[in-house]
């Protein structure tokens, strides 16, 4: 496994594995039995950063989540874990009643909001301080002052360590982090959108974002992470559901356009070359970016990690990299 610091510029930086495991099922979709098996292998493998949120996962049984959280907890308590695995969590996204969705419905990013679901979210997974906590999507009924401040209150009374946000606007990441930057208050470390290797429509809404709202990375957040190389961009469904080599996993409409056959040809060629799976050289490809990323990962059993863990010692060459950058 390799690592890397997120956080850089912060006292709360941590080391993490260059590969993210995604908790979003376990307790609901996954069984207890199976999320400890998939952590434990993941934890031997040397992983060491693990992602959930207070309404994982709301929409598998009409419930407000925290599935996700308390089974993590549970693994922590069990396994004996300490600061050595850092754990991310995201608030903003739980609707407000079982049953519902979050679009228009959602608890929002207020202070009250922050103060009430840290303290949640601390206890489901029995930590002190959570390593790294995201704004899960924008609250635009909450002024952004607000937000920011209470976040910023968190770290200060230490229960948060390193802040994030996902979903969001590149402006709205921006005036944020200038809003901290200038009340001398901790800003947004860690950024976590849909980022992979294939190309969307920009004209269309993602399946991943039906709601309208900025999940997959665009070429204005890419540049500017690019500028800001303190931040750290944590990708998620990078594999795309296992569309990239499933059947029975259709690409969304947004990458239905003449490009994506041309990468996904680069992809094979690379892929042939290494004698790696398709799924590993587009994690390969994120990790060993010029603005590398942190692939966040799923799996629902350990045979299917194996393969994204093997991909963490996939290294391109200058020349295979360049073949895969250069189709459009």
């Amino acid at each position: 496994m390799k690592y890397r610091v997120i956080g850089a510029g912060s006292a709360h930086r941590r080391e993490v594995s260059v590969l993210s495991l995604g908790a979003m099922l376990f307790g609901t979709r996954t069984d207890e039995e199976t999320a400890y098996a998939i952590l434990d292998r993941y934890a031997e493998a040397g992983g060491t950063f693990i992602d959930t949120s207070n309404n994982y996962a709301f929409w598998e049984n009409g419930s407000q989540g925290g599935q996700s959280e308390t089974v993590v907890g549970r693994w922590l308590r069990s396994r004996g874990v300490g600061d050595e695995i850092t754990v991310a969590t995201k608030l903003g996204a739980r609707p407000l009643a079982p049953g519902t969705g979050y679009v228009d419905n959602a608890e929002g990013l207020s202070a009250k909001v922050i103060r009430e679901q840290v303290a949640v979210s601390r206890e489901r997974l029995g930590m002190d301080r959570l390593h790294l906590l995201y704004a899960h999507i924008e609250d635009p009924a909450t002024p952004l002052r607000e937000t920011v401040e209470a976040f910023a209150e968190q770290v200060g009374e230490g229960a948060v360590g390193l802040l994030g946000a996902s979903n969001h606007w590149t402006w709205t990441v921006e005036r944020a982090r200038r809003i901290a930057a200038e009340g001398g208050l901790p800003g947004y470390d860690v950024l976590q959108y849909h980022h992979t290797y294939l190309r969307g429509r920009t004209d269309l809404p993602s399946e991943l974002s039906p709601d309208g709202s900025p999940g997959a990375a665009g070429g204005d957040l890419l540049s500017y992470v690019r500028d800001e190389p303190e931040l750290t961009l944590v990708a998620y469904s990078p594999l795309l559901r296992g569309a990239y080599t499933r059947a029975d996993k259709p690409l969304e409409p947004e990458l239905d356009h003449p490009g994506t056959p041309r990468r996904l040809a680069a992809l094979r060629e690379v892929a042939q070359a290494t004698g790696a799976t398709v799924n590993q050289v587009v994690l390969a490809w994120l990790i060993g970016g010029d603005v590398p990323v942190v692939p966040l990962i799923g799996a629902s059993s350990v045979a299917q990690l194996e393969e994204s863990l093997a991909a963490a010692d996939l290294e391109l060459t200058a020349e295979q990299r360049a073949r895969l950058d250069r189709v459009r």
